[in-house]
């Protein structure tokens, strides 16, 4: 474990918060150029921040461009419905479908306001519902959990019919999403914003100057941001028990919602529940420790998700062990950058990935080779191309 990384808790306020209504509307309106808007329903560090904040902020940085670009939450439909004339593009970021949406989009077609649908999960296709709800953990025996997921579902769906085109996080998820959306459908993948990747990069260093030699435990490390997540921890749940009888110099943090941990409880202080953290004092977490496992189901809607757990981890010169999906996969591209594995075989796995954090010069080679890597390719500045391309297809 790499130990005293900062010094106490990083200060966060969301910077969502520190931007009022009427800042944002001045900076749509800002220039002659193309004006985008993107509506989520209520600010969180999830989505929002990736799908809709992060590419506010990447648009705004680049003079390259002549763009401006705001984002509204459902609450101020009205105000947003009143710019429509003055407003280019309009992006719908995974919202259901509900009477004020509706008026919106049939008043930005009036408008002749280009409408994009935004997702990040395989959310938006009725026949997926049922999966979606066995996959994160839900009882589907009840009638009320089947009519939540299939309601949700289809109201996204509906919002999607909609638009004009889409916009996704990966190729796999993009293919469903030209199933039930017309035009063109883009991908932007997810990436750090700026206060998370200036932190990052501080932690990174730290860890270089120490040549990544921590305090002689091995700390595997589990994030989980929803509670959605039990199935998926349950794949390596027995392979940690067996792991941590084995060697008692391997410890495990669980960081955010998981129900049920198993004989785990029996390691005590071995083993260390956190609570969900904001997403700068989450990276300090993840820096904390050698290895970050990323489980997964696999199945039409895992191998839908992002690869985010992999560039927030080497990011800050943390090694991750993922299940092989799709997108992990296609970005795990080098068995120098992270170890991707079956779910049958996740004792080999993390049994390599304890050898290589007890290897501080190999690690060392590695994780500057996979933070090098994940800088260029999911830094802020990185991808306002792809956003622009997707915005003036």
């Amino acid at each position: 474990m790499h130990r005293n990384l900062t010094n106490g808790p990083i200060r966060y306020v969301a910077p969502w918060s520190r931007e009022t209504i009427e800042e944002r509307v001045t900076e749509l309106l800002r220039g002659d150029g193309l004006r985008v808007a993107y509506l989520y329903e209520k600010p969180d560090a999830s989505t929002f921040r990736y799908r809709v904040f992060n590419m506010v902020e990447a648009l705004r940085s680049t003079s390259k461009h002549e763009i401006s670009a705001s984002w509204f939450s459902l609450s101020e439909i009205d105000r947003l419905a009143n710019l429509l004339p003055q407003i280019d593009v309009l992006i719908l970021s995974r919202i259901r479908y509900c009477r004020r949406l509706a008026n919106l989009i049939n008043r930005a077609k009036l408008f002749n306001v280009q409408l994009l649908a935004d997702f990040d999960d395989l959310v938006f296709d009725i026949k997926y519902a049922h999966l979606i709800a066995v996959n994160n953990d839900y009882p589907t025996d009840r009638e009320n959990t089947l009519d939540h997921w299939y309601a949700y579902v289809a109201r996204m769906q509906t919002m999607a019919a909609h638009c004009d085109g889409g916009i996704t996080t990966n190729a796999f998820l993009a293919s469903k999403l030209e199933m039930i959306c017309d035009g063109q459908i883009h991908v932007v993948p997810n990436f750090l914003n700026r206060h998370q990747e200036e932190l990052s990069r501080r932690l990174l260093e730290t860890k270089q100057k120490r040549a990544y030699r921590g305090d002689g435990t091995v700390t595997i490390g589990y994030f989980s941001g929803s509670r959605s997540h039990n199935e998926d921890f349950a794949i390596v749940l027995q392979t940690l028990t067996n792991l941590l009888n084995q060697d008692p110099y391997i410890t495990l943090h669980i960081v955010g919602y998981i129900n049920n941990l198993g004989d785990l409880k029996s390691f005590g202080n071995r083993v260390k529940t956190i609570p969900l953290q904001d997403y700068l004092n989450l990276q300090v977490k993840i820096a904390e420790i050698e290895v970050n496992i990323a489980p997964l189901q696999t199945n039409d809607f895992t191998h839908s998700k992002s690869e985010l757990k992999f560039f927030d981890a080497a990011a800050v010169g943390t090694w991750t062990c993922a299940t092989r999906t799709f997108t992990y996969e296609r970005a795990i591209s080098d068995p120098d950058l992270g170890c991707l594995t079956e779910n049958g075989n996740w004792a080999n796995a993390l049994g390599e990935a304890v050898e290589l954090a007890r290897d501080p010069e190999t690690y060392a080679e590695r994780m500057n080779a996979a933070s090098s890597y994940i800088y260029q390719r999911y830094s802020c500045n990185q991808n306002v191309e792809a956003i622009v391309a997707a915005l003036k297809s």
